[in-house]
């Protein structure tokens, strides 16, 4: 009898373990932090990602140049986690020029001259933004290890033919991604910038996350209401007000941030 009513207390504490052990798995997986590997397998297995990746593949081994090199092209996810998301500013098509891009909205390697759109969000900074500076390259890493997602909308480009790829694929993605953020992302800011972007943006939910708009900061656009759009500042009060940490504007080179 003795035994029995051990074994059943050995079964009863067992079960209380595996109760507790699933109930400690829940709480694990509620509070471990969601990753791009988390919600964007599924998609990645679909077929017109398989094929957009399998023709950027065979465009490369035929000979012709592709933009970003191919370590490259996923550098904005690799550099801003979902989880870290706190803004995000939409480009289009990578540079299609020798050097340019390399997989960061916007962004030059260093030692590369800064593109025009570029120098126009710089300039828009230095008058609103007190003490910036304007640096002398455009690699925008920095902002992108603070939780700046420099998403363009289209990941590979051939050189020297813009909006080449534009049509490959990549757009069905990244409507994912960005639906994918603004399902498990809280309080994002959205800088949309042209129509493309504003078009690409209308999925979001005006509710939980803020929405600027401002023409594209390229050369041809850039004065019908980009310069004085403020948005880099209201950017940081949104941030500052929800007590998140604001962004430093400053882009800074990897041994000047060390």
């Amino acid at each position: 009898m003795q035994y029995v009513n051990l074994v059943e207390q050995i079964l009863c504490c067992r079960k209380m373990q595996l109760s507790y052990d699933d109930d400690t798995l829940q709480e694990s997986k509620m509070t471990t932090p969601l990753t791009w590997h988390d919600v964007l397998a599924e998609e990645k297995q679909q077929l017109y990602f398989v094929n957009t990746l399998k023709t950027v593949a065979e465009e490369r081994q035929s000979g012709i140049t592709i933009y970003p090199p191919q370590k490259d092209v996923f550098n904005a996810f690799r550099y801003t986690e979902l989880s870290d998301v706190k803004v995000v500013i939409l480009g289009q098509d990578p540079y299609h020029g020798p050097g340019q891009a390399h997989g960061l909205a916007f962004s030059v390697l260093p030692g590369i001259a800064t593109p025009p759109s570029l120098l126009n969000m710089y300039k828009e900074l230095e008058g609103t933004i007190p003490g910036f500076q304007r640096p002398a390259h455009g690699y925008l890493e920095s902002w992108a290890r603070q939780g700046v997602l420099l998403l363009n909308t289209v990941l590979t480009v051939r050189a020297g033919q813009a909006h080449s790829h534009a049509s490959l694929g990549w757009e069905t993605f990244t409507d994912k991604v960005i639906s994918l953020i603004n399902q498990h992302r809280e309080g994002v800011v959205f800088l949309l910038w042209g129509s493309h972007a504003q078009k690409k943006g209308a999925i979001i939910d005006r509710q939980r996350h803020c929405v600027l708009k401002a023409p594209h900061p390229s050369p041809l656009s850039a004065h019908r209401g980009f310069f004085g759009s403020n948005h880099f500042v209201q950017a940081n009060q949104w941030l500052a007000e929800r007590g998140e940490t604001p962004i430093d504007w400053m882009p800074t080179l990897p041994a000047e941030s060390e």
